[in-house]
């Protein structure tokens, strides 16, 4: 009971539950939106009703109701778009002001005799053999 207790308390389990929970409101929050504020847009643009619920046609007896696909797609692309604007680009926008790219650290260089890439720390070229000066900040080999 002892590890079955500290596998639940552990921080992943728990942060785990709580972005379902979170993910599951802010689920509720962006479909409620959609449905009762862009989907009535879409009908004013469209002259029309904004329930495409009711779309079908029958071939050989078989009813296809293309009117729920219609509406599943466009709440879709009206949800993903209300995400995409109101969380991910704002989020984005601010990761990179706070957070600015910082370039790697250079792992080779080239020789200046034959253009080769070598490591870093070297002092004399794998390809041509020319001795290259030392670096600034990098240390050393002792050769023996």
């Amino acid at each position: 009971m002892k590890g079955f207790r500290s596998f639940l308390l552990r921080g992943n389990v728990v942060d785990l539950a709580v972005g379902i929970v979170v993910g599951a409101a802010f689920t509720a929050v962006v479909n409620g939106f959609v449905k009762d504020f862009l989907t009535p847009i879409i009908g004013l643009l469209g002259g029309g009703t904004s329930n495409f619920s009711t779309g079908s046609f029958k071939v050989h007896g078989q009813t296809f109701n293309y009117g729920d696909f219609i509406g599943d797609a466009i709440s879709f692309v009206m949800v993903a778009a209300v995400v995409y604007f109101c969380v991910v680009l704002p989020i984005n926008t601010l990761h990179a002001r706070f957070m600015p790219k910082q370039e790697p650290l250079a792992s080779t260089k080239d020789c200046p005799e034959c253009l080769s890439e070598v490591p870093i720390a070297a002092t004399r070229c794998a390809f041509c053999t020319v001795e290259l000066a030392p670096r600034q900040g990098v240390p050393q080999q002792v050769g023996s």
